[in-house]
Parts: C-alpha cells; structure tokens; sequence
C-alpha cells in the first residue's frame, strides 16, 4: 500500500513523516514518534485511554487515521508538564485516589482538562457524565470525580491549551489517501447521492410537536429553518432539491463532523416528503447513507403528529456505534429537542435546545446507556 506523507504539530514540534493510509494516529504516536503515555485499550474508541487533544480538543485517537491529521495540532499527556491546570488535576488525581493501576489515566486527565476548561460550574453529577466516555476498572470513578471537583471548587487556572474554531478538518493528503485505496476522492460539491438503502438499519418513530399542523409544515418544508430546529445540524447550500451540509454529532468526548448531501422532496398536498442522502465524517473516515420518508397530521387544533421512516447504513469505525438500541436511544433525545425547536420555531417562541449545539455530548451516551440497561431488565 502506498504511503502517505503528513505534516502535523505534535506537542509544540513540527512533524513531517510517511505513513500507511490505514494507521491510526495511537499506533504513529506510539510506534514512530515513541509518545507511550498514550495508551491503547479497547482499539475500538471506547474505553477512552487513549484521549488525546486533536485541535485542543479530546479525540479518540485509535480510530483516527493519522493521514487525516495533516495539518492538525496534537497534544499528547506528555504535553502538559507546564501546564498549571494539568498540574493541578494531576495532584487532586493523587491526594483523591484518582488512580490506581495508571492505565487509563492519561486518557481520564485529558478528558478532566476538557471538561473543568468547558464546564466551570460543574457539579459531581454532571463531572461523573462527562467522564462516563472513560472506562477505568480499579477505583469505581469516585476518586476521579472528587479530584476534578476538587479542581473546580478551587478556583482552577485557566487552561493553556484552548479548543481551535470548529471547522470541517482540512485533509491535505485526501487525494493521495483516495489513490492508494482507488476510490476517486470527494467533496459535499459533488458528492455521488445513493438512489435508495437496499440494507441496513430501519427505525420508525412518531412525534407529537405542540404547535397547529399549518404552522408545522411552514417550518418543516423550509431547508434552512428546519436545520436550524436540529441540534448539530446547518445548511450550507441549496441547489434546488439537493441541498448540502454539516452535521455534528458527539458521543462522549467523540465528534463527527458529518458533511455531505441529500435530495429532498416535499408535497404540500399531502404534508409528506422524502429525504435521501450520504455524508461523511474525515477525521474518523466513517461515512453514512440515509433515507428518510415523514409525513405530518394534524391531532388536535394546537397539536400535531410527524411520523418518521428512516433507514440508514453506517461505515467505518463510528459504525460501533450504530447498534440499534444506541441509535435509538440518541435519535429519541435528538428528535425531542427537535420537536421542542419545532414547535417554539412555528409558535414564534424562543426555542428550547440550542440548535447550534452538537447533536448529543456525554449526556447522550449516558442516556443511550441508561436506555440499554433498562430494556434488559424488562426482559
């Protein structure tokens, strides 16, 4: 296989180097540059341990191609020596009991900066959901979540290290990656749009939106409003039917950044439509078809029903997550924000989630978890 040259920031040094387009970036940090304090557990993006920082911010880095990081900034833990944050994590850790066998503590450290820099008021709840994306089999979490209160009670420094601009990542070696694997390479302009979903995954769900039907379809059967009902979701261009844009997702302290395209179909007759469409995530190199039939009715005066049909295929190492159960439960809470936008949108009150916020966080792995259990124990 044809090797790919990259040049990326590894901890404040300029790296120029060749690597297989199929490396991850754990196994180049490891293995070429000898940065151990990166571990690798799972290989699968759960367990966590090896959370490094990608742009300032935590990124699983055993399913991210180091091809897809020309051009990216990475900190590893061995970055953080003189940062006075991380110095204090590192001794609330300790004085807390925050560790014991070592194994996942590089990852849970990184995830902990993240987490006292973004959410300054955070109580021991919501510490102990952010760090739910972090498994550690020694000291039940308890320590863990002490210590980052600890930090957070205390005044903490500010954190050196500050997220870069959310932007779709710039792979400078797409081309040279799409012609190792013979795949023509692609960008959202042209993207080759699928005619149907012979296979996957289906899911059927029925919403109820408290707003009057008429006022519904107004919101539903505009792009750009719609988009700004989804959280995670934005429209960058429409060219009739087909419009093209992003949309991000967050699992833990996972992102994708899924771009791409959909041709959608409205008929106002029926207050129904279509919706069929391919995006891909760069970093991970995870890539999604989907295809969507809805259809709206009035139940009620103030009050009306979306039923949705969907149908998706998803590849690449985010497909870990597109069991059925998780996706079910993370398009519920993506979908109840999205009736709450909806109907505030149609009813001209102030909506009630973020629109620009990511579609799902920690707080939706823990939900997706939760929802896991619960259904076992039904059973």
């Amino acid at each position: 296989m044809s090797e790919v040259e990259i040049n990326l920031t590894v901890n404040g040094r300029s790296i120029q180097s060749s690597v297989e387009p199929r490396t991850h970036l754990a196994d180049f940090l490891r293995e070429q540059l000898l940065l151990t304090g990166t571990h690798l557990g799972c290989e699968q993006g759960v367990c966590g341990a090896c959370t490094v920082m990608i742009n300032g911010r935590p990124s699983r880095s055993c399913i991210t191609l180091a091809a897809s990081c020309d051009a990216a900034d990475i900190r590893t833990i061995e970055s953080f020596d003189d940062d006075p944050l991380m110095v204090k994590l590192r001794d609330a850790f300790s004085q807390h009991h925050g560790l014991q066998c070592g194994f996942c503590t590089p990852g849970l450290l990184t995830t902990a900066y993240d987490v006292v820099r973004r959410i300054p008021d955070a109580d021991a709840s919501k510490i102990r959901k952010e760090l739910s994306g972090n498994l550690c089999r020694c000291t039940g979490y308890q320590g863990a979540v002490q210590a980052v209160e600890h930090v957070i009670a205390d005044t903490p420094p500010t954190a050196k290290l500050q997220p870069s601009p959310r932007t779709q990542p710039r792979i400078g070696t797409a081309s040279a990656i799409s012609a190792a694997s013979n795949t023509p390479a692609r960008t959202s302009a042209n993207i080759s749009l699928p005619n149907e979903i012979t296979d996957g995954i289906k899911l059927e769900r029925r919403i109820s939106i408290n707003a009057p039907a008429d006022k519904v379809w107004t919101v539903l059967s505009d792009i750009k409003s719609i988009a700004e009902c989804v959280p995670g979701g934005s429209v960058t261009k429409v060219d009739g039917s087909v419009v093209e844009g992003l949309m991000t997702v967050g699992l833990g302290p996972m992102r994708a950044n899924f771009q791409g395209a959909a041709n959608v179909a409205f008929d106002p007759a029926t207050q129904s439509g279509k919706l069929i469409g391919r995006g891909g995530d760069r970093l991970t190199r995870s890539n999604v078809d989907g295809e969507m039939t809805f259809q709206l009715h009035a139940s009620g005066s103030d009050q009306s029903e979306l039923g949705l049909d969907i149908h998706y295929k998803l590849k690449g190492p985010l497909a870990q997550f597109g069991r059925p159960a998780i996706v079910a439960e993370v398009a519920d809470r993506i979908l109840a924000d999205t009736a709450a936008n909806i109907a505030a949108k149609a009813t001209g009150t102030e909506q009630a989630s973020p629109a620009d916020q990511p579609a799902g966080g920690l707080t939706l792995l823990w939900s997706a978890l939760i929802g896991m259990f619960k259904s076992l124990f039904r059973r």
